[in-house]
């Protein structure tokens, strides 16, 4: 196992150690992949790489006023229904993730669940994406949720410009040669409030 530091929870801002599992005869890589011997920046070749279904869960919070969240909760935000367009935002993100990252491979991706819920003045997110390919859809994740993130900004700044997005963050990731990351403890997943 090695130990890398991440966020313990959405909540908190202080880092925990978390778990990387990579199978048994694998050292892990410790390099940047994205550069040749040369350093220059490249696309990582994964032509050679198995098929597989791959999983990432990525979350982050946004906090706000009491009131701002009020809002959000009676659907009364004067530009709407801030959490379904939030919603649609994250899907889309996610498809359009190798446009936003340079270095990222285009995929197809098989499902896009984005969760929401309250805590502490505070709307939080949980993205889980999934695709059978050659490498992992953590970006896609990352991307959905910082994106689905920005749009409550978006959706919400004419009452509290003073929200803080925070905490994005990768939860877990399944499947590839890499193996398995979990970020610490199991986080606490959001329930669905629509």
């Amino acid at each position: 196992m090695a130990d890398v530091a991440m966020p313990r929870s959405r909540n908190r801002s202080d880092l925990e150690v978390a778990q990387v599992s990579a199978p048994e005869n694998r050292e892990p890589d410790r390099h940047f992949t994205h550069f040749d011997a040369s350093g220059q920046a490249h696309i990582v070749d994964v032509g050679a790489k198995e098929i597989t279904h791959r999983i990432a869960r990525a979350g982050g919070r946004i906090s706000m006023s009491a009131a701002t969240l009020g809002m959000i909760k009676e659907g009364s935000a004067k530009k709407g229904d801030v959490l379904n367009v939030a919603r649609i935002a994250a899907i889309q993100a996610s498809k359009r993730t190798s446009d936003l990252i340079p270095l990222a491979h285009p995929l197809m991706l098989t499902r896009v669940g984005v969760e929401f819920d309250y805590a502490d003045s505070a709307v939080l997110i949980e993205v889980t994406v999934e695709t059978r390919d050659r490498t992992g859809v953590e970006m896609e994740a990352l991307t959905a949720a910082a994106v689905g993130l920005l749009t409550i900004y978006d959706m919400c700044k004419a009452a509290d410009r003073a929200m803080r997005i925070e905490g994005i963050h990768l939860i877990e990731k399944h499947g590839g040669r890499s193996g398995d990351f979990h970020a610490g403890a199991p986080a606490p997943r959001p329930g669905k409030t629509r």
